[in-house]
């Protein structure tokens, strides 16, 4: 037990340090740069977590993928190619049914992709770039849910999008890159993968 909380806690300083870094980052490059653009996203995201083993049944029930949220604010540099760093509050959502079992599972996150794209031809750009994630709730429906395995995961996004003034449109595709299980307890028993796979669609504006 004192093991586990040491490793919490240990999880918690490094998540915390990284949000600090990355609000640092953000502080360097509105200040010591003149060409930066700014501002808000918001979108959908068609995801599905990893599957649910329950021990208890003796089965693994593979998710159904549901269609969840995302808000947020980004800043981009000006050029052919461009860094985009983006801060977004992530809601997703995961059905399973089978064999009995039927429950959804939710899950509450903050994402900070940092981005590298390419303006290809016109409006047209690419991109492809880390997102780090920080997981703030998770519940699973009708039952106790303990505690994820690690708060703070990596993922790897790529995708396409089109610029046409202060108005953008992009599609990506987010992948976690290491598994991330979630114990849940009760009358069921088992795991869940909290790892995310999902194509994101996202409506910016820049101010």
């Amino acid at each position: 037990m004192k093991n586990y909380h040491n490793l919490k806690n240990n999880q918690s300083i490094i998540s915390k340090t990284l949000i600090t870094l990355g609000i640092f980052l953000f502080g360097i490059i509105i200040t010591s740069h003149a060409q930066i653009d700014w501002g808000i996203k918001g979108g959908l995201n068609y995801n599905s977590n990893g599957n649910l083993i329950s021990e208890s049944k003796n089965i693994v029930v593979n998710p159904d993928s549901n269609v969840g949220y995302h808000f947020g604010v980004f800043l981009t540099t000006k050029g052919k190619i461009y860094i985009r760093p983006e801060l977004v509050f992530t809601h997703t959502k995961s059905k399973y049914e089978a064999n009995g079992l039927k429950s959804d599972f939710k899950m509450d996150k903050i994402d900070a992709p940092i981005l590298v794209g390419l303006k290809i031809i016109g409006p047209l750009n690419i991109f492809i770039g880390p997102s780090f994630q920080y997981i703030i709730n998770t519940d699973l429906e009708d039952i106790n849910l303990a505690v994820v395995e690690k708060d703070f995961t990596v993922g790897g996004i790529v995708g396409v999008g089109v610029q046409v003034g202060k108005l953008g449109v992009d599609l990506k595709y987010e992948r976690g890159f290491s598994s991330n299980e979630a114990e849940f307890i009760g009358i069921d028993s088992g795991r869940i993968d909290t790892r995310p796979k999902q194509l994101i669609a996202s409506v910016s504006y820049k101010f």
